[in-house]
């Protein structure tokens, strides 16, 4: 099984992919596209790139959403609700279909950070990757929750 993690964003979404054999986890990329170009059909159609340009329609693939819930009580707002409303337009778009799921994204964005943060890279560097290493912690928290 390989997995694909997405931290959608508003401008940015990140991507991060592993593997069920070896369970690296690896920033992928980080897309430039906003949410609301096209109404989300141009993020959708560069996702749909994404894959189609890393993984083989044969291989299975799981997809993991990160699910941006609320800090103090782990309950869904309105950006979980757009999160999930997206992932249901990708879901039919896919074929052959794919398993998407959601996970808790809290804190994956301060993660990121913390990993950046005595790297020496400039603020302009951190920017472009901070999204694919929100991804990649948000993706390495799913897989230490699955068999």
């Amino acid at each position: 099984m390989r997995y694909l993690c997405i931290d959608l964003g508003d401008k940015r979404t990140g991507l991060a992919i592993s593997d069920s054999v070896t369970r690296i986890v690896s920033p992928l990329d980080v897309l430039e596209v906003p949410i609301t170009d096209r109404n989300g059909d141009a993020l959708l159609d560069a996702l749909l790139a994404a894959i189609f340009t890393n993984f083989s329609p044969a291989s299975p693939l799981e997809i993991i959403f990160g699910l941006p819930l609320n800090m103090t009580d782990a309950s869904e707002g309105p950006r979980a609700k757009l999160v999930r409303n997206f992932a249901a337009r990708l879901g039919p778009r896919l074929q052959p279909a794919r398993d998407i799921r959601f996970h808790d994204e809290r804190l994956s964005s301060v993660q990121a950070d913390w990993t950046m943060a005595q790297s020496g890279m400039t603020h302009k560097q951190k920017k472009t990757r901070r999204d694919a290493l929100a991804a990649a912690a948000i993706l390495t928290d799913y897989l230490s929750t699955i068999a």
